[in-house]
């Protein structure tokens, strides 16, 4: 579904992304772990569009989106959760919901039907995005990404501040849309348990490019840590 060959990336005349390479087949949850400073979140906002492609290709099933803008992207199917959630905070969650949908001319009536995955919203409706706790505006954020049927979901560090019951939650949440979306998911994180509770398959990114492929078998309590000299070749 996604193929990303040789990419580089970075902020005006600072180069983050290095030759990255890598694929998501359809269906796939794939974690990306690093240091901080490594590029994980410039690979997204790349992916997306919001930084541009200074060199390489990106390709979303079978079509070359890498010169595409933002909203290009998220018409063909790739949706993005930004670190920090990014929902609208003086706005209801109803409104932040029929916003997203609204943005890529969805129908409204998904609302019901994201709110049949996410029942912990449905009783906030009415509350200001800014009123709501860390996890439920991280599961605000997932629901308006969702609202309108991205293909593959961009996650850039989703447990960042949130208790850790709604992070159980996001895990049982992530995997049931899985089975039955077909969701396919490219995922930034540290922590490893979410990342060992999603992923098919781990890579690790050093200084821009991808360095090794790891099972989620290999990872260790040293990668939780950082360590990652024992796995990378």
């Amino acid at each position: 579904m996604l193929a990303v060959t040789d990419l580089c990336s970075g902020y005006g005349p600072i180069r983050v992304l290095n030759r990255l390479s890598l694929t998501v087949k359809a269906g796939e949850f794939v974690g990306i772990l690093g240091h901080n400073g490594m590029g994980k979140s410039t690979l997204l906002k790349t992916l997306i569009g919001l930084l541009p492609t200074t060199s390489g290709q990106i390709s979303f099933d079978g079509a070359d989106i890498t010169m595409a803008p933002p909203h290009r992207r998220a018409r063909l199917g790739v949706g993005y959760v930004p670190q920090g959630r990014g929902i609208l905070p003086g706005l209801t969650v109803r409104d932040n919901l029929l916003f997203a949908a609204a943005a890529l001319k969805k129908p409204a009536d998904q609302l019901d039907e994201v709110l049949a995955d996410f029942p912990r919203l449905k009783n906030l409706l009415a509350r200001p995005g800014g009123a709501l706790s860390g996890g439920e505006q991280q599961l605000l954020a997932l629901a308006r990404t969702l609202i309108q049927k991205p293909r593959i979901v961009l996650l850039d560090e989703p447990t960042e501040g949130i208790q850790p019951s709604i992070i159980d939650e996001i895990i049982d949440l992530l995997n049931h849309l899985r089975n039955r979306r077909n969701l396919t998911v490219l995922l930034v994180e540290q922590n490893i348990d979410f990342i060992r509770g999603l992923s098919d398959r781990v890579l690790l990114i050093q200084r821009g490019t991808i360095v090794s492929e790891l099972s989620v078998s290999q990872l260790t309590d040293s990668t939780a840590m950082g360590d990652f000299s024992g796995v990378v070749p």
